[in-house]
Order: structure tokens, then sequence, then C-alpha cells
């Protein structure tokens, strides 16, 4: 495995891949890699010829009272474990490299209104955040493929929208969320969590599975389902951020032309912030309020 922490040296690499008519396949992280983002190093392996994968923790997209100081940071076991899924380069670049100059000052990407709601809205700024870094590293990498977590739905929601609005030549592809054996969405702030809270943190996963089959079985009142598992949520011991039911191609407002409906929360357990979400497709053969389990 190459490792790179420059640009320069990350292109030097790139080109000679191009030129030996390899595909590259890009999984951007913020290291501290656990079994989730293997499965998205996995997945690029598996689809293209050449595999970067990149460990920046951004603080763009962190607020002001967030964890970027605290942000576990584990290059020599991340390198371990990318050299043994077989990647073949590693870019690995500083703040100064990556941002020259205050980061605050430079231009940075937004993406209107899906950007807004829900992470957005709690998060002011998040997604620029995570649009400006991306954006960058697309153009650094300049990949034929980037993969990300579908446990990040809005997120990859974002740089859909932001690659698609940019015409930025670059496919997109979701990797189904990688879980615990108790259903626990892998998640590098999990090691935040003391034993006490980890015994808890399943039933977020739990009580979405419990809307799921609640929408699946044809309950269409959204506002009350909402209301309902928020109350589940704090009974559980969790704070939550939001608990929402959405049209998943575009996070709106289901409406009878939604073809898949995603149910997206984010909460507190202590001082951890926890995101998870499960879809379903409408049922195609009967009214449009019937939902079956994607």
């Amino acid at each position: 495995m190459q490792t790179a922490a420059t640009v320069k040296a990350l292109r030097s690499i790139t080109a000679k891949a191009r030129q030996d008519g390899l595909t590259i396949g890009f999984v951007p992280t913020m290291g501290n890699l656990h079994d989730g983002h293997l499965k998205l190093v996995r997945q690029a392996r598996n689809t293209c010829d050449f595999v970067i994968v990149s460990i920046f923790v951004n603080p763009l997209q962190f607020g002001p009272n967030e964890d970027l100081a605290a942000y576990p940071r584990t290059l020599a076991a991340d390198k371990e474990k990318l050299f043994a899924e077989g990647t073949n380069l590693l870019f690995a670049p500083s703040v100064d490299e990556m941002y020259p100059g205050n980061p605050n000052l430079q231009t940075q990407v937004t993406v209107p209104e899906i950007s807004n709601t829900l992470c957005g809205a709690v998060r002011p700024g998040h997604f620029t955040g995570v649009a400006t870094v991306v954006s960058k590293l697309f153009n650094m990498v300049q990949p034929d493929t980037a993969i990300f977590g579908k446990k990040d739905f809005q997120q990859l929601l974002v740089i859909r929208r932001m690659v698609n609005d940019l015409s930025m030549p670059i496919e997109i592809v979701g990797v189904d969320t990688a879980r615990s054996d108790d259903g626990l969405a892998l998640s590098s702030r999990n090691g935040y969590l003391n034993s006490h809270q980890r015994t808890i943190a399943p039933r977020l996963h739990k009580i979405l599975q419990d809307y799921r089959g609640a929408l699946a079985s044809g309950f269409d009142n959204y506002a009350e389902l909402e209301h309902l598992a928020t109350a589940d949520l704090y009974a559980a011991g969790f704070r939550p951020d939001y608990f929402s039911i959405k049209d998943a191609s575009t996070l709106a407002e289901v409406t009878p032309e939604t073809e898949e409906v995603v149910i997206l929360t984010a909460a507190m357990l202590g001082n951890t912030r926890l995101i998870d979400n499960v879809t379903l497709a409408l049922n195609p053969v009967s009214d449009w309020g019937m939902l079956a389990v994607n």
C-alpha cells in the first residue's frame, strides 16, 4: 500500500494509475476505521481496479461545541486495516495541506435546501463543511467511483446532489449500514459509550424497525408516528434531535408520488450522538398509503 500526505504526491500516483488504464475507486473517511468503513473499501475493491482511501478529520464539519479535539485518531491501526484489505493508496493530508491559510476564509460549497433539514437544522453549517471537503477531495483524487455508507443517509443525498449539480463525472455508490450483532449501527463515536449506554444503544435501531413495521402494516399518519416514536426514544433513555419520516430520494414530505420512504433519527445517549435510518418501498400494487418493507 502506498501512502501520500500531499496533493502533489497523490496526483503523481493517480496519474500513473490512469496511464495504466485502471479505474479508481475512492472511500473518504475521518479514520478510526471499523468494519463499516472496511465494508466500503471492499465494495470499492470489488468494483474498481485501484482503491484510494482518505483519512482526514475535517474541521469545517464540526460545530464550535462538538467533538473535533476529542475525535479518535488512530492512524497506525488504520493503516494496518487498510493494508489487510488490499488498499492501493492511503491519502492522509494535514489540515494545512487541505486548507492552506484560514479554512473559514476559503471557498465553500453549499448544497441548498437538502442541507438545511434534519441533521443540517441541528448542526448548522455541518453539510457545508462536508460538501466542501468532499468537493476538494474529489478534485484531488478524480475518482471514477466514490463509496459512502447509507448510515449517513442525509450526507449521501447531499453528496449525490452536489455531484449532479456540479456535473462531476463520478458515480456515487451507497452501501448498506454495517451493524453489530445487536443491531447498533457501527460508528467511530460508539467508542464514547460507557458499558451501560452500550446496552441501551441498540434500542435506537429497534424503535426504527418497530415504526417501519407500523408503516408497512398501513399506518400512514406520519406526524402521529413521529410523535409516538419520539416519546419512545425518551422513554428508552435517549434525547432525540429528531425522528422523521421522509421521501427517500429528496428528504421532502411523503406524497402520493413517493416511491420509497426513509425513517431517520438522531439522538443523544449521554454525550454521544447516534444516527440511524431504515427504508421502505411503497407497495406498487396497492394505494400509495400502503407500504412494504424494502
